[in-house]
């Protein structure tokens, strides 16, 4: 389905502004062409093969809402609609990613592209419209925001030498312990995707978190192709520190990451994470992206350490139905299904849980 709508509002320096709509199929044809006319995003999280990522890994339904002055794109909101047994339905910009929204320095692209974002929500008859924003954006019609996390973010140096140099003692150190003790460390793609899978699902496991299911992680692959990899730290044969990178142009994040609490005494982690930053370097990254992190919880402290600058998460809503807690792991009523969760067999949560996440916003 594909339709545009003109406004009446034109300003006389330029062409009348109007609204594309995509979705389903014209948005995953669109994504394609677009990738393939334009250079990569500077972040990641701009790659609007997202959206075929979601719809492959997910089943999410994909929506792509394009203001354009002429023939002119000005302005972009990529959003897809979660929809689940358990939870009902979403339409969020993006799923999954730390950050996303409105694209554009227009006011009046932005004020368009967020009426038709809510008209939507009311027409698919969804609890809320969900939209992550870095900066606030001024609608009547958000009545609600999120603002308890932040992005953890590093300017990486101009080389590894400079880059180790920049580092505070004390993580130097954790990582000088971690390369003593052996591990080998392993870059690639589909061939690493078990070792990844082994750890990271066993850690959300013991965090009472539904694991993604191993076919996200698979058409991050294959949509992304080199852009995207897997870094595997072993002991021996054992896979002990998991953690997916992907490229833009000139920042590296890292969406997803884990590694096995029994090996917290050896730094795996800690050795991890400093070749994750080897890697953004010798690539000529100028940004290292850890995600987003709540205030003053563990992973942002362990994040901090390594010198990040934190940036604000402003996550804005169009509530229709219920409020933005009900989702959140750390409510009242989600404690005790955590625990519960902890207690299940690795095999079984792998069953259930992505059945169940990719329901949730």
């Amino acid at each position: 389905m594909q339709k545009e709508i003109e406004t009446i509002s034109e300003t006389p320096s330029s062409q009348p502004l109007t609204l594309e709509v995509l979705q389903n199929q014209d948005v995953l044809n669109s994504a394609s062409e677009i990738w393939r006319d334009q250079a990569l995003p500077d972040h990641p999280a701009n790659d609007l093969r997202w959206l075929r990522v979601l719809a492959k890994g997910f089943g999410h339904r994909p929506l792509l809402l394009r203001a354009k002055r002429g023939e002119s794109v000005i302005g972009q909101l990529p959003l897809a609609k979660v929809q689940g047994p358990i939870f009902g339905k979403f339409l969020v910009g993006l799923p999954y990613l730390n950050s996303g929204g409105v694209k554009t320095d227009d006011e009046a692209a932005a004020a368009m592209l967020i009426e038709q974002a809510i008209h939507l929500t009311d027409e698919h008859d969804c609890r809320y419209l969900e939209l992550r924003h870095e900066e606030p954006r001024v609608n009547p019609g958000f009545n609600a925001e999120l603002t308890t996390k932040i992005h953890m973010r590093l300017a990486l140096q101009e080389n590894v030498e400079a880059q180790r140099a920049a580092l505070k003692a004390s993580v130097r150190n954790q990582v000088k312990k971690g390369e003593k003790q052996g591990f080998t460390i392993h870059w690639g793609g589909p061939e690493l995707l078990n070792d990844f899978y082994k750890v990271f699902s066993r850690r959300m496991r013991d965090l009472g978190t539904p694991v993604y299911g191993r076919k996200f992680f698979a058409a991050i692959l294959d949509e992304f192709k080199d852009g995207a990899e897997f870094c595997s730290v072993r002991d021996g044969k054992r896979p002990i520190a998991v953690a997916l990178l992907i490229h833009g142009s000139t920042v590296t994040e890292v969406p997803s990451a884990s590694s096995l609490p029994e090996y917290n005494r050896t730094n795996a982690n800690m050795l991890m994470y400093w070749n994750l930053l080897v890697r953004s370097v010798e690539r000529g990254q100028t940004i290292f992206d850890f995600g987003r992190s709540t205030i003053d919880g563990p992973t942002f402290k362990f994040k901090k350490q390594w010198g990040c600058q934190q940036e604000p998460a402003i996550w804005q809503y169009y509530l229709r139905e219920g409020n933005v807690d009900d989702m959140r792991p750390d409510s009242g009523k989600k404690k005790m299904l955590i625990e519960l969760w902890k207690r299940l067999p690795v095999w079984l949560a792998n069953i259930i849980g992505p059945w169940i996440v990719k329901g949730i916003p």
